[in-house]
């Protein structure tokens, strides 16, 4: 495991997904996507799905954080939210597996504590990253033994709707360094600049996530569209 986090440390990594209904959905994009990270500097792989993270590991020797997103009926938990997916995602060889950490209920009917305890009784050698949305629910994932926290859904809970991690200087990521002392905290969600990113490590988180700004072109794209349409 420490291997592992060496390899991303003050590092950027980047998540390379296409959900399907998107113009780049396809393993084989998402692998080439991966390709060119690594080339620009990337340290990590962030990948939805067994088929993109199985693809990308062919073409890069990065450690890639691995995640399924699967809904399961209106159950607002789908990253990574039940044992088939950590299975899945098990069988890939990803070196990390995230998943949902919030306080939320998970579809087959548990919660956070039960569903950290399964995935080490079966797995217990999986660096496991915690996707929370509060300083309390990272403070809970480290007292449960989760390697690594990230506020990936700081912006979109019920609790949190509409925020962003750079809205009031950075204060939940700041926040969350300070009281977090065991786990790696890695910075993700609306990472959207260089600057943003540059930021977000100085205040002495472990890497950076970037997604969207790198990888989804419909949305670099549009941010330019709208800017030349403002007077």
């Amino acid at each position: 495991m420490q291997q592992i986090l060496e390899k991303i440390e003050k590092g950027l990594i980047v998540s390379c997904q296409a959900l399907e209904g998107e113009p780049l959905h396809s393993s084989f994009i998402m692998g080439r996507m991966a390709l060119a990270a690594k080339e620009g500097g990337a340290v990590g792989i962030r990948a939805n799905s067994a088929a993109d993270i199985v693809e990308i590991k062919k073409q890069v020797d990065l450690p890639v954080i691995g995640i399924i997103k699967q809904v399961y009926g209106e159950n607002p938990v789908f990253i990574t939210p039940t044992m088939k997916e950590i299975d899945a995602l098990a069988a890939t060889g990803a070196e990390i597996i995230a998943t949902d950490a919030t306080a939320r209920i998970r579809p087959d009917g548990s919660d956070l504590e039960t569903f950290y305890k399964n995935i080490k009784a079966k797995y217990p050698n999986l660096v496991l990253m915690a996707d929370v949305s509060t300083v309390e629910e990272a403070i809970f994932a480290e007292e449960l033994g989760f390697d690594i926290v990230a506020p990936t859904l700081y912006g979109y809970t019920e609790e949190t709707n509409g925020l962003k991690i750079n809205d009031h200087d950075y204060s939940v990521i700041k926040q969350i360094v300070k009281e977090v002392k065991k786990a790696k905290v890695i910075a993700e969600g609306n990472v959207s600049t260089p600057e943003i990113a540059r930021s977000v490590l100085d205040i002495g988180v472990h890497a950076v996530v970037v997604g969207g700004a790198i990888t989804r072109p419909q949305i670099i794209t549009k941010r330019f569209a709208d800017a030349l349409k403002n007077e």
